[in-house]
């Protein structure tokens, strides 16, 4: 099978992901239209909980990835085929539990998180899902193992178009016998996305499975301990991280309560944050994961062979290639948050602000995910996780001590997010750089991303308000300025020498 080069690979998914990403917005912009914060607040309300199981059952497609790009590293085909086989019976297993325990106890989890009533139905409909994700996520490490990111990408966009499809049809069904019975309706489109991106992974595999030229599979028990040993810190590390998310829709409605708001008002506070500020957040961040993604075999396969030189190399250019995809988001995001909330969201922009202020966080997120996916391929799994625990625990002290005060009220969420992110970015670039024993350019990695990104905003904000002017109509002025800016800042990447043209090409090209 083809292989493809770290920033190839990094392009295809990230590609991939801004494509599933616009079409999400044709799952979250009629859901919005037709449920409004409220719904949304009972719909994500129960997300954070399918997102705590993708957590922590992530640990081993990372770990198929990186024992995958070894074995075939080292020539191990029948190896490749025992890794696979191995992790979806964990993954299976996991699945089943998870669906089943949703199931049985929806009830009283909500009573003990003290959730709203109504969320309960948005809850079961998310209990389907991970029965159908376990056996798409693991193929998908397969296929990232081989260093091939099309049929992950691909994957990806069959899913949103399941999802898409079924949650927004099923939401339009249901809406008369009532809100809380249409976000139901939506979350079961998760699950319909993992039959669909799951179907097309399974047939992929069974035609890549004819190289492999084998008849009879030997059983090795060991493999089994190695995934474990390797997915166990991995899961830990992002269940750390998805509890971030966890204690916000935990703490956030509580404390809301505490300030004064009603429970309806708690309710929509809470769509806004995570049905309109966190999901724009996370469009740049589909670009950093992807680049995770693409890094962890790339470095385990020159980690596993000792090219020294080489990881250094890949090392570098992913943490310069996440500063230029941060930076640039997170002046976008800071300062057309209203434009682009009116964009999507025609008429219900309410939490912009929020959206401002969340932005912040960007650069830190990606430096996070990026450094722990580095520090993974170099097969440091334990630290990783100790750096996100505490940056969880500032985190959580900062909501708690935030949130009931009025006057901040949810912007305590977002101000710790902020000092959480940064923590964890900080301990693990610290790490980092005792690992590789070697300095990183900073200047080159940062400063410069900062330039070009200073010159794109300057550009868009006038840009827009120069079109707005003139046709009165944000949705113009608005796309014609983003446009613009990305042109601009492609422009300006390559004036600053944040990028060789030459380098880039040889990038691409190399297998």
């Amino acid at each position: 099978m083809k292989r493809q080069s770290l920033i190839k690979g990094t392009v295809v998914l990230g590609v991939a992901g801004i494509v599933a990403k616009f079409l999400g917005l044709f799952f979250r912009w009629p859901l919005q239209m037709l449920i409004g914060d409220l719904g949304m607040g009972y719909y994500q309300t129960s997300y954070p909980i399918y997102m705590f199981f993708i957590a922590v059952a992530s640990g081993i497609p990372v770990a198929v990835s990186k024992m995958v790009s070894e074995k075939n590293a080292l020539g191990d085909r029948e190896g490749v085929v025992q890794v696979l086989r191995k992790a979806m019976f964990i993954m299976l297993c996991a699945g089943a539990g998870f669906t089943i325990l949703m199931l049985l106890f929806s009830r009283q989890l909500i009573s003990i998180l003290s959730w709203n009533d109504k969320s309960y139905y948005a809850l079961m409909g998310i209990a389907i899902a991970p029965i159908f994700i376990s056996i798409m996520s693991v193929l998908r490490g397969f296929f990232q193992g081989l260093q091939n990111m099309n049929y992950t990408a691909v994957s990806q966009i069959l899913e949103q178009i399941g999802r898409v499809v079924v949650g927004v049809g099923l939401a339009f069904v249901l809406l008369p016998k009532g809100i809380e019975f249409a976000a139901g309706g939506a979350a079961l489109g998760a699950a319909a996305g993992g039959i669909l991106g799951g179907s097309y992974l399974i047939v992929k595999y069974f035609i890549v499975k004819r190289e492999f030229h084998f008849e009879k599979i030997r059983n090795d028990n060991k493999i089994l301990g190695n995934i474990l040993y390797i997915a166990i810190p991995i899961s830990l590390g992002a269940a750390v991280g998805s509890i971030m998310a966890l204690i916000d829709s935990v703490l956030v409605q509580q404390k809301l309560l505490l300030a004064g708001f009603t429970r309806t008002e708690a309710t929509i506070l809470f769509g806004q944050l995570t049905g309109k500020a966190f999901v724009l957040i996370n469009v740049p961040l589909t670009l950093s994961m992807a680049l995770c993604v693409s890094i962890v075999p790339a470095i385990a396969e020159a980690h596993v062979l000792q090219n020294n030189r080489e990881v250094l190399n890949k090392v570098e250019f992913a943490i310069k290639l996440s500063s230029a995809i941060a930076l640039p988001s997170l002046f976008g995001l800071f300062f057309m948050a209203s434009p682009i909330l009116n964009l999507i969201f025609p008429g219900q922009a309410q939490g912009f602000q929020i959206l401002k202020y969340l932005s912040i966080t960007i650069p830190f997120i990606v430096i996070a995910q990026i450094s722990t996916a580095i520090l993974q391929g170099l097969g440091k799994y334990i630290a990783p996780v100790i750096n996100l625990s505490i940056g969880c625990i500032v985190k959580i002290i900062i909501t708690v001590v935030l949130v009931p005060m009025p006057s901040i009220n949810v912007y305590g969420a977002v101000i710790g997010s902020i000092a959480g992110y940064v923590i964890i970015a900080i301990l693990n670039m610290s790490l980092l750089k005792r690992t590789l024993k070697s300095k990183i350019n900073y200047y080159d990695a940062i400063v410069k991303p900062g330039y070009a990104s200073l010159v794109m905003i300057t550009a868009v904000v006038f840009l827009y308000k120069y079109v707005y002017n003139y046709t009165m109509s944000n949705g113009i002025a608005c796309i014609l300025s983003i446009l613009i800016g990305v042109l601009i800042y492609g422009i300006f990447i390559f004036v600053f020498g944040i990028f060789n043209y030459g380098d880039v090409k040889k990038k691409i090209l190399k297998r």
